[in-house]
This record gives C-alpha cells, sequence and structure tokens, in this order.
C-alpha cells in the first residue's frame, strides 16, 4: 500500500522542519544568526492515465490525467538573511551592521570567511580580532597607548592616543556583498564560506551604495522571531500526526484485506 510510504516521507519531512525549527530556537540569543526555513518539494509521480491522449473508442481526448504523488522531499534549508535588532553594549569594538554586507575574517589557512557577529576584541599584539581570536580582515593593530576608539558608519577606525588632541586614524575597514546571500554555507561559529552558488565577493567601503553601515557599541542581535518559531513548530507538529494517523489507517486497512483472505 502505497499510503504507508507515502506518509512516511511526510513524517521524515516534518521530523527534520522540527530541528530546523529546535536550532532557530537554541540561537535566539546568538550574535549574528540568521534563521533558517525548511523547504520541501514533492517527489515523483506515478502515471496512471496521462492527460491528452485518445480515449478508448479513440473518439475524444482524454482532459485530465491520473497522477499518484509518491510523497515529499527536503528540497532546501535556506538561511534568510534578515537584518536582526541592534542590541546596545556599551563596548567600543562592538559593532553591527545595518544593511548589506559581511565583516571578512581570516581563517588560520588563510582563507577568508565572512560573518555578521561584530563582537570583536584585540589579541596580544593589538590586532583587530573575533572573539574567537581570528583576524578582521582588513588588518587593524591599534597602538599601545590607546584610550579611546571610534569607528565611523563608513568604517574608519580612529583612536587617541595617550594624551594626544587629535585622533589618529588607524584604518578602514571594509564589507563584502554577495549576489545569493543564501548560497553561503554555514560553518559554525557565526561563519559563512563562499560556495559557487553564492558567487564571489564584492569588496568595498561601508555606507557606500549597495553596502550597509556600521553602528558602534552596538551588535546584531539573532533575527528568530519568536512567535514565528512557535507557530511553525505547532504546524510542524499537527503535520506529523496527521501523516502518522495515515500510516494508523493504512495498517487497518491493510488488516482487514489480510483477515478477509484467511
Amino acid at each position: 500500500m502505497k499510503a504507508l510510504a507515502i506518509a512516511a516521507t511526510g513524517m521524515n519531512a516534518q521530523q527534520l522542519n522540527l530541528e530546523v525549527i529546535a536550532n532557530n530556537v537554541a540561537n535566539i540569543n546568538t550574535t549574528g544568526f540568521k534563521r533558517a526555513r525548511a523547504e520541501f518539494s514533492d517527489l515523483l509521480y506515478q502515471v496512471e492515465r496521462n492527460a491528452g491522449v485518445a480515449n478508448a473508442s479513440n473518439q475524444a481526448i482524454v482532459p485530465e490525467g491520473a497522477h499518484i504523488g509518491l510523497g515529499v522531499q527536503t528540497s532546501a534549508v535556506r538561511n534568510l538573511h534578515i537584518q536582526g535588532p541592534m542590541v546596545g553594549t556599551g563596548n567600543d569594538l562592538d559593532l553591527a551592521l545595518v544593511g548589506r554586507g559581511w565583516f571578512q575574517v581570516e581563517m588560520p589557512d588563510g582563507q577568508t570567511n565572512y560573518t555578521r557577529a561584530g563582537s570583536f576584541n584585540t589579541n596580544a599584539d593589538g590586532q583587530l580580532v573575533t572573539i574567537d581570536g581570528y583576524t578582521v580582515v582588513p588588518g587593524i593593530t591599534f597602538p599601545d597607548g590607546a584610550t579611546e576608539v571610534v569607528v565611523s558608519a563608513s568604517g574608519q577606525i580612529f583612536a587617541r592616543i595617550g594624551n594626544e588632541p587629535e585622533m589618529q586614524e588607524l584604518g578602514q575597514l571594509t564589507l563584502a556583498t554577495f549576489v545569493n546571500e543564501a548560497g553561503l554555507e554555514p560553518l559554525g561559529d557565526n561563519l559563512f564560506r563562499e560556495t559557487p552558488a553564492s558567487g564571489g565577493p564584492t569588496v568595498g567601503v561601508p555606507a557606500d551604495p549597495g553596502f550597509g553601515s556600521i553602528r558602534q557599541n552596538y551588535l546584531e542581535g539573532s533575527n528568530v522571531d519568536p512567535v514565528k518559531e512557535i507557530t511553525d513548530l505547532i504546524s510542524a507538529q499537527r503535520a506529523y500526526e496527521m501523516n502518522s494517523k495515515i500510516i494508523q489507517a493504512a495498517d487497518e486497512m491493510a488488516s482487514v484485506v489480510s483477515k478477509n483472505l484467511r
């Protein structure tokens, strides 16, 4: 009985849907996290009767066919790169992005990854690094005695050295954008990697056309909406229950047939 297999694909799909929702909720307080959405597509159809062919008497064309669906499959788990809320921190090296763009991060192997989490710090050499110690690209080094740091909306970094009356410019942050942000590969640790689907990065200055601006003393919070996740959770739970009832009904129907054959 095909209904058993079809309903089983539905239960598997809703189980994956639930896992995606659970990951969203688990990261509700993760800086720069982008919620994901599971997307599904129908499986192949079994053709019982084709449309548009001649009928049995060859006198007319069959207007409708009979195609039996065989279930559902996962087509994608899409990260929704929607702006998250601004969270004030008061930390001079916390930088939030408002609009499009990604901070560039140099990994130990020399590869460049990308992040929206601007919770930065300095290492022992005064270099601007992520919370995990990866260097922010382009490299910015803070000299000894820097007592005040200002980051403009366009990514210029200034610092006051000692008691100097004028602030010294230390460098210029740049951002990267992608044609297809949904094609970036999530790596964990708030990092994403370029893929053939995302296309190559376009690097530019913050606040330029097509690039977001930087807001100092803030972090971009997770874009997970608790109300939306609860609604999706209830929907996934009900769909799972309905598929399980179909399996139960198909099993009872099969048992009736087997009893009648005895």
